[in-house]
């Protein structure tokens, strides 16, 4: 989370749980995907399921995690409301960002991140990072090392990985140069 972030409903201190892969993770994806289609309709450009548990294999809090690309995430008004509605809880608004979710903390919880309508491929690059074996086991071993602990905030913890998703996409992004990958 930047500096301009504002944190609705305050800090939430919570201990981490992650969990072996769970090949239930895509169809939660798929549930979440029909609820926001459903509240959105074609206010929507993508749904991406991003994050562990879009990645077989890999361990991941058992927390849902999709990109949602809309028009202006600054607009809230076209789509926060229908979110809400939808049984969404707006938690943080940044600039260009906002990230929503479910009520639950624990289990089956999904979490959203609005973001800006930016082009037509989905976030392939950090996908293909945690796809390679070195890296999927180095990302699980540093995630489950720091599971466990009581956290100020989910956003501790995610600041506790910085360091090597930066390590892992940095490499993704040169091999995905030197070989001129592309998402299909």
């Amino acid at each position: 989370m930047n500096d301009d972030a504002e944190l609705i409903g305050g800090r939430e201190p919570r201990e981490i749980l992650v969990v072996p892969h769970d090949s239930s993770w895509p169809d939660r994806f798929e549930i979440e995907h029909g609820r926001i289609t459903r509240a959105l309709g074609d206010r929507v450009f993508r749904i991406d399921h991003v994050g562990s548990t879009s990645v077989p294999g890999l361990a991941a809090k058992p927390i849902v995690d999709i990109d949602l690309s809309v028009d202006d995430p600054e607009d809230e008004n076209s789509y926060v409301p229908d979110l809400l509605e939808a049984g969404y809880l707006l938690r943080v608004r940044e600039p260009a960002h906002r990230m929503l979710r479910t009520p639950g903390t624990r289990c089956a919880c999904a979490r959203l991140c609005c973001r800006q309508r930016v082009g037509t491929h989905p976030p392939a690059v950090s996908r293909l990072a945690t796809d390679q074996p070195g890296d999927c086991k180095l990302y699980a071993a540093v995630k489950e090392g720091l599971a466990g602990r009581l956290w100020p905030d989910m956003n501790d913890y995610a600041a506790a990985k910085t360091d090597v998703i930066a390590d892992i996409i940095g490499r993704a992004e040169r091999w995905s140069a030197e070989t001129r990958w592309t998402p299909a």
